[in-house]
């Protein structure tokens, strides 16, 4: 249920709101900028005329860059569909989420994919537990040119996707897609390599140089690893992507997707939503794979709200030391819900590619503590 309101509500103060000590955010806090801190904060508000609206509250830069890592997938997984619905609409209607699709070997060091992987399966992977080749055959579907646009053209003008995820190669090779084969019955489809990119820059962010030094291979460079050339996106667009998809009916005077179809639509839902232990193919264990596997907010959310009455839909990323959160949280007892998207870098050492990062002991419990700061607020 969202806020009901005759006029727009001013933002919150978040840096207020989660200054308590008792919160452990303080410190965090005010090394916000050393620590590339951001968080959105969105709330659906119904005005009288039936209109849902975000009332929006901030904390950090917005031009600050941060890498996305794996929130991007989400992006990748829309483009993916509505290509899909566009194929199928081509060869009279002859493909669903039920069809296969395999990679063919391009590059030099390239592996065979294994034959004939099922759509639906590589989206839960890349949705629930975050796996990145899926998201790497959505980017030879779609082309670094055609993923870009996809996004554009639904009003995330900041998105520059620049690269596969997990897989080295030159801003040159990313421009290329791999030959890709799509198969359902006795209908097949081969989708020939493309060489065309897009134009990108990510000259619209600030603090491309991060860290002290970096890794290249096993040699450690004693300067900053440039972020020019990695891909990148606003936290607002990274929220509002999210809302496009889990909220169509928030008006965000962005385009969105009009056309993911019902079908397309709440199987994403379903995903961004499960836990690992629901996903019905692949399956995973519980014990590698537990509920807050996926969803850094759960811990803090459930000292708030009972586990049976949350429900979070979310797409999250770790990598280069950079987590990010991109949530919609709702109590399902009540109907209300808030957006939540935040972002911060832990890098005590400063080298970039070492994997000496404070994921578990800074970054989680931070993630832990907002949500239930933002949790105990809203909904107190």
């Amino acid at each position: 249920m969202p806020l009901r309101a005759q006029e727009p509500q001013p933002p919150r103060d978040l840096a207020a709101l989660l200054a308590k000590e008792e919160l452990g955010l303080a410190d965090a806090l005010r090394r916000h900028k050393e620590m590339r801190i951001q968080i959105l904060l969105a709330e659906p508000v119904t005005a009288a005329d039936g209109k849902v609206t975000l009332r929006r509250s901030r904390f950090g830069d917005p031009r600050q860059y941060f890498y996305p890592a794996s929130t991007v997938k989400l992006g990748a997984a829309v483009a993916a569909l509505l290509e899909l619905q566009r194929l199928s609409r081509e060869q009279d209607d002859a493909f669903t989420m039920d069809a296969k699709w395999r990679a063919l070997p391009r590059f030099p060091g390239d592996a065979v994919d294994p034959p004939w992987i099922p759509i639906a399966d590589d989206l839960r992977a890349m949705l629930i537990v975050s796996d990145n080749p899926p998201y790497n055959r959505c980017f030879e579907l779609l082309s670094q040119k055609g993923l870009n646009e996809t996004l554009w053209s639904a009003g995330l003008s900041s998105a520059r996707m620049w690269h596969r995820l997990s897989e080295p190669r030159t801003v040159e090779e990313h421009r290329l897609t791999r030959h890709l084969a799509i198969q359902q019955g006795d209908t097949s489809l081969a989708i020939a390599p493309r060489e065309a990119g897009a134009k990108l820059d990510n000259s619209a962010f600030t603090e491309l140089q991060v860290g002290a030094s970096h890794m290249r291979g096993k040699e450690r460079i004693d300067q900053p690893m440039s972020f020019a050339d990695k891909s990148a996106i606003s936290l607002e667009d990274l929220q509002d992507m999210l809302a496009m998809v889990v909220r169509p009916d928030i008006d965000l005077k962005k385009r969105g997707f009009p056309e993911l179809s019902v079908t397309s639509r709440a199987f994403l839902v379903e995903q961004l939503g499960a836990y690992p232990r629901e996903c019905p193919s692949p399956e995973y264990d519980e014990k590698k794979h537990p509920d807050e596997y996926c969803k850094f907010l759960l811990p803090g959310l459930r000292r708030v709200v009972p586990a049976d009455s949350l429900r979070v839909y979310a797409k999250i990323g770790q990598a280069y030391g950079f987590a990010i959160e991109n949530s919609y949280v709702e109590n399902v007892a009540t109907g209300r819900g808030f957006f939540v998207a935040a972002v911060i870098y832990v890098n005590a050492d400063g080298c970039i590619g070492d994997d000496r990062y404070e994921y578990e002991s800074v970054a989680d419990p931070f993630f832990a503590s907002l949500g239930e700061a933002l949790a105990r607020e809203l909904w107190k």
